[in-house]
């Protein structure tokens, strides 16, 4: 049980050390830190709802699906699809690669497909409602369940580093390799559109500035 200061800690198997090497191997420090504050938020968010790993949900497969969520956005993607598909088809694939049966990578790959979709991802079962929950919660939505103490270690720990713009800065980067990559009135279309007319900062990013964790 953690108390009103303590976070959870970043499970420690082999395959788990090894999923956070791959998302530093693949994207930037700040997209890579957000990817664990994810994790983090999502645990803390299960937590305060009474969910209960092992009965409600699999920690191992919430851990995956938040550490691994962005890698749509990283250069080692491949470019042609949306960022969130081409995340989820990495994630699998490393998934795959490690021993994980279809059930399993099929849980994840929904999860982070739909973490930019609100209103579907909450109702696709625990494991995609928490991922979109621990992701938001990074960008400071819904972030009530969260005390002072647990944002400020959290944040000590793995800092942002303006990891708002750095992150619209790789979407909209991944948007321009392919006409597929940012099909129209998705995340990628929206803040390529804002970055064309508004410059700098999005609609996204002067959100984030006003949320309680900031940019």
């Amino acid at each position: 049980m953690n108390t009103s200061h303590s976070i959870p800690a970043l499970p420690d198997s082999p395959v788990a050390r090894h999923a956070v090497e791959y998302v530093r191997s693949c994207e930037s420090e700040p997209v890579a830190n957000h990817s664990i504050r994810s994790y983090l938020f999502a645990a803390l968010l299960a937590e305060h709802e009474g969910l209960k790993a092992g009965t409600d949900f699999d920690a191992d497969l919430l851990f995956h699906a938040c550490i691994l969520h962005d890698l749509g956005t990283s250069p080692s993607a491949p470019g042609k699809q949306r960022f969130e598909i081409e995340g989820a088809d990495m994630a699998a694939g490393f998934l795959t690669g490690h021993g994980y049966g279809t059930r399993e990578t099929d849980a994840v790959w929904e999860a982070i497909a739909l973490h930019t979709s609100p209103g579907i991802a909450e109702r696709r079962g625990v494991l995609a409602y928490l991922t979109r929950g621990g992701v938001g919660a990074d960008f400071g939505i819904g972030v009530e369940f969260v005390t002072d103490a647990q944002g400020e270690a959290v944040h000590l720990r793995y800092p942002r580093l303006n990891i708002v713009t750095a992150l619209v800065d790789d979407i909209v980067r991944h948007a321009a390799r392919a006409p597929q990559a940012a099909a129209r009135y998705t995340p990628a279309y929206e803040l390529t559109r804002e970055r064309g007319e508004l410059g700098t900062p999005t609609t996204l990013e002067l959100a984030a500035n006003a949320s309680r964790w900031g940019a």
